[in-house]
């Protein structure tokens, strides 16, 4: 029979996890190429051949999503797999419009079709947006586990931007690990506060490569999903997280709705911070697509350093870079420190900006007067430095999950923000996770 032509639309995470898991070593297709967007310094590549396996030994090429089109032209394409997250509907069918205007079927692969069985006990904590609070909600699960006695490993969703047969299978158990990997700001950013709290976490390519690994050191293993993907792993328990800053989001972007309705958990966070209005028709929105979820509300206090760095200055706010970009958010941590603590203005960053962040303001302008960390490389770390030593500000809030200034030089009085989960309603989280520990107990002794 001939083969089946295939295209994989992606953004180097997602798409290599679906051809691992469903057209890598199949004779019955032939995937010719990959297309990427959202994620810099992706397009022009290849998947190597000694990822791709037996059946592409020159690899696969990658290129721009721009070319797609052409794409499905030049190589007879029969099939575009639509694999990646945190886009709204209207942005997924456009782009299924396209596909099958020019000549190919359009495929969403099942969730379920993409997900690696584990030997030990997987709690997935998923979300519907970036930025709605996955991370620190992770950080509370593996921290109640590893209270119980338990070896906890996080494995983190994908972000290959580097050599990725060096980044087939990466194990992150200390600072100078994330030297080691040569990581970005982004990468470290979801990293880091792992280490800090003495949870070891993997991440990479391969994710069944990652998961035989993982589960030769934990009793549990901890999804700490991103871009609002749905698990790689069979799940136990799926935790997923929902912003209620962005009511409506949870009914309206993919995958996220997906993760409203297979939850057997649902945080609605931020309940300290977001309009009452919003938390309650979250609530609503999220009962009536989930019924069977157990909802937990949950608070996001926030503390920095020294409030007097703040009161009564003039300050630059820098945010989460893919929470202001991709999640489409216009405050986080750091404009609510600012506030919270007197800041007398915020100084708009934008007539400042250098290179590619004065590209990402032009790629993102909903992103208004704060600064995103933008830091996918060497390269735009420097331009992130030499903005925020451009901006006329008395003071810099850094409301980012890392401390940037370990990173890069901040030379203003600077302070970092920092922030938590805390439930406010019953059943908690630790709850929860006693229940389903009693019904699946781990593995011991491999």
């Amino acid at each position: 029979m001939p083969k089946r032509r295939i295209l994989i639309m992606g953004a180097a995470g997602r798409d290599f996890h679906n051809f691992n898991t469903v057209y890598r070593d199949k004779k019955n297709y032939d995937v010719v190429a990959f297309t990427a967007t959202q994620i810099p310094n992706i397009a022009g590549r290849k998947y190597p051949a000694k990822l791709a396996g037996r059946l592409y030994p020159r690899g696969i090429p990658i290129f721009p999503e721009t070319d797609l089109v052409r794409l499905i032209k030049k190589y007879r394409v029969e099939e575009v797999v639509f694999a990646y997250s945190d886009v709204s509907f209207q942005t997924v069918m456009e782009k299924a419009s396209l596909v099958i205007a020019s000549g190919a079927d359009f495929t969403l692969l099942g969730a379920e079709q993409t997900m690696l069985k584990s030997r030990v006990p997987v709690v997935a904590v998923v979300a519907v947006r970036t930025g709605a609070g996955k991370s620190q909600t992770s950080r509370r699960v593996c921290h109640t586990l590893r209270s119980r006695g338990l070896r906890v490993v996080a494995v983190r969703h994908p972000m290959p931007y580097g050599d990725l047969v060096k980044q087939k299978v990466q194990r992150f158990a200390s600072i100078q690990d994330l030297h080691t990997h040569h990581c970005t700001v982004e990468e470290m950013e979801e990293y880091e506060p792992h280490i800090v709290e003495g949870t070891i976490i993997y991440a990479g390519v391969d994710y069944e490569a990652i998961l035989r690994q993982a589960e030769k050191e934990a009793d549990v293993i901890v999804w700490d999903g991103g871009n609002n993907d749905t698990s790689f792993y069979k799940p136990d328990l799926t935790i997923t997280v929902v912003d209620p800053h962005r009511p409506g989001h949870e009914r309206s972007y993919y995958p996220g709705a997906t993760n409203v309705r297979i939850a057997d958990v649902i945080v609605v966070n931020k309940v300290d911070s977001a309009p009452r209005e919003g938390v309650e028709a979250v609530v609503s929105s999220i009962r009536e697509m989930n019924p069977r979820a157990t909802i937990v509300q949950a608070a996001s206090p926030i503390s920095v350093e020294d409030p007097g760095v703040i009161q009564g200055k003039k300050v630059l706010v820098i945010e989460d870079g893919p929470t202001l970009t991709h999640g489409d958010m216009q405050y986080g941590a750091g404009m609510l420190a600012a506030r919270t603590f007197g800041a007398s203005e915020i100084i708009d960053p934008r007539p400042y900006a250098v290179q590619s962040i004065a590209e990402t303001y032009a790629k993102y302008p909903s992103t208004g007067t704060l600064l995103p960390a933008m830091g996918y490389g060497k390269a735009q770390m420097k331009d992130l430095e030499e903005t925020i030593r451009r901006v006329p500000c008395d003071a810099v809030v850094i409301g980012t999950p890392i401390d940037l200034r370990r990173v890069i030089s901040i030379e203003k009085p600077s302070v970092r923000v920092t922030y938590v989960l805390e439930e406010t309603t019953t059943p908690d989280l630790p709850a929860i996770l006693q229940g389903v520990l009693k019904r699946k107990k781990p593995a011991r002794g491999r």
